[in-house]
């Protein structure tokens, strides 16, 4: 079966079988996922934000689809970046992409700069997957004046052999009100930036970067943040999330474009309360592998956040999510 209806909710109504977001990992705390393939040992990793004792915690599968294992002995970043808080370097949302230049592997994370109240994005690189990396001196992308920067995903158009990397201004973490900040009105921009770099070391930048997206306070409340690219069928496809991570609301959203840099159309809701697509509480932080088809996301739980999985196509523009019957190809690629 191959899809082409617009909307989860024709989906629906059509009677066709959509896949819930699968658990992975059982009831372990792993939040704001991103999963990447090893070409090295052609596995599947994924990594989350810190926590269960380690900066950057990581799991392996044999397959795309699983089973899921946690590594309780893997920490990608066990030294930061000197530039991060020694004491509480609160390394976030890390992100994994394959540099097939070098058969080596670079890292893209959020840690507390050690010299104010924000988070930074920093890059580090590593000859195999699981590490430990070796962080670089200085931060990617700093914008203290503006609150920081976090969430970074990178990206490779295999089209224009290009790289990028996408990222959150966090504004939000500077705004007052609200549950996560940023909620007493008009709030401050939390920007979704575009970053060309360097095709082979996925560090050095290129130009400067393009804001791509940014809140929309009247639907998506005091921020936009974890955004996450791909393409495919001709659509670029940038995943991202609303309100705050801590509220029942958090979504996963996304918007459409022709070009890498815009503009981008807001589509309807992907995932969340308001759309009332799933059964889960606060979906948020989805993150798909390179070419699109299946994502991985966390939604509440007992411990905290966990990853769920689920598998999606994109057509006539549109994302939808549906059963594994549906036709599409999972590119590895160079990222």
């Amino acid at each position: 079966m191959h899809l082409s209806l617009p909307l989860l909710g024709l989906a629906a109504q059509a009677g066709l079988s959509l896949a819930a977001p699968a658990p992975t990992l059982g009831n372990l705390d792993f939040p704001d996922p991103s999963i990447t393939w090893d070409p090295q040992t052609s596995a599947w990793y994924a990594f989350a934000t810190q926590g269960n004792g380690h900066n950057t915690q990581a799991a392996h599968s044999p397959s795309l689809h699983g089973p899921w294992t946690f590594l309780p002995h893997i920490d990608l970043l066990p030294v930061p970046g000197p530039w991060v808080d020694a004491v509480h370097p609160d390394i976030w949302a890390p992100d994994v992409r394959y540099l097939p230049a070098t058969d080596s592997f670079v890292l893209y994370y959020s840690g507390l700069h050690a010299a104010s109240p924000y988070h930074c994005i920093g890059t580090a690189t590593a000859p195999n997957i699981t590490g430990p990396y070796t962080a670089a001196a200085e931060p990617f992308a700093c914008p203290l004046a503006d609150g920081g920067a976090i969430d970074a995903s990178g990206f490779v158009d295999e089209a224009a052999r290009a790289r990028y990397v996408v990222y959150k201004v966090d504004g939000s973490s500077k705004g007052a009100g609200g549950p996560c900040g940023n909620g007493d009105p008009p709030g401050l921009p939390t920007p979704i930036r575009l970053q060309q770099v360097d095709f082979r070391d996925g560090v050095t930048p290129v130009g400067e970067a393009t804001v791509i997206l940014d809140r929309d306070p009247a639907v998506d409340g005091p921020l936009i943040e974890a955004p996450s690219l791909v393409k495919a069928n001709g659509t670029y496809v940038l995943f991202y999330s609303s309100h705050c991570y801590n509220v029942p609301e958090y979504d996963v959203k996304y918007a459409t474009a022709k070009e890498i840099t815009g503009p981008y159309k807001r589509q309807p809701e992907l995932m969340g309360k308001a759309s009332d697509t799933f059964e889960l509480e606060a979906t948020g932080g989805a993150s798909s592998v390179a070419g699109g088809g299946t994502m991985v996301l966390h939604a509440n739980c007992p411990a905290g956040r966990c990853m769920y999985q689920t598998d999606f196509a994109v057509e006539d523009g549109l994302v939808v999510i549906a059963d594994g019957n549906t036709a599409w190809t999972v590119h590895h690629g160079a990222a």
